[in-house]
């Protein structure tokens, strides 16, 4: 039996945004195998050109994206919510080892089982170079503070 990943469906606006700002947090902690933890262990994802299927393939996923993309920090915002599922929007800025900038806007989809772990998870990604001084997002941590503004108040 999985572990129990709440709040669980049936979501309502209020644990749909708890849902949203879990993984935000998760990823922003850039711990692949505590991250995996949140999918279904036959979780299947879309992420740009790459079909990644279980936990380990999720795992080996996000090491390679964090060595890559260095001083990682994303922001997530609800778009819509189901019964099962969220439709996020999101941006993220890293650098790469060449010291380049960049900013990646996206949209997912998520599917979740009925112990709240996420099973399908579909993202669609476009990068932007951008200079430091346009970097936005930059908090001490790894975790996004309560009073930092979320997209919408970015203009995001």
């Amino acid at each position: 039996m999985e572990n129990s990943r709440p709040p669980l469906p049936p979501f309502d606006a209020d644990s749909a945004k708890i849902k949203v700002r879990a993984a935000e947090n998760g990823w922003n902690n850039k711990d692949p195998l505590k991250v995996s933890l949140a999918y279904s262990a036959d979780s299947q994802w879309r992420n740009r050109s790459s079909f990644i299927n279980g936990r380990d393939e999720i795992v080996e996923f996000l090491t390679n994206k964090w060595q890559q993309e260095l001083d990682y920090k994303l922001i997530k915002e609800l778009w819509a919510f189901t019964e099962n599922r969220i439709a996020v929007r999101f941006a993220y800025e890293y650098r790469n080892a060449e010291n380049q900038w960049f900013r990646a806007y996206g949209n997912e989809n998520w599917e979740f089982d009925e112990f709240g772990l996420m099973r399908k998870r579909f993202a669609c990604i476009n990068d932007v170079a951008i200079t430091e001084k346009e970097r936005l997002f930059k908090w001490e941590g790894a975790v996004r503070p309560d009073d930092f503004p979320s997209l919408s108040e970015l203009g995001l």
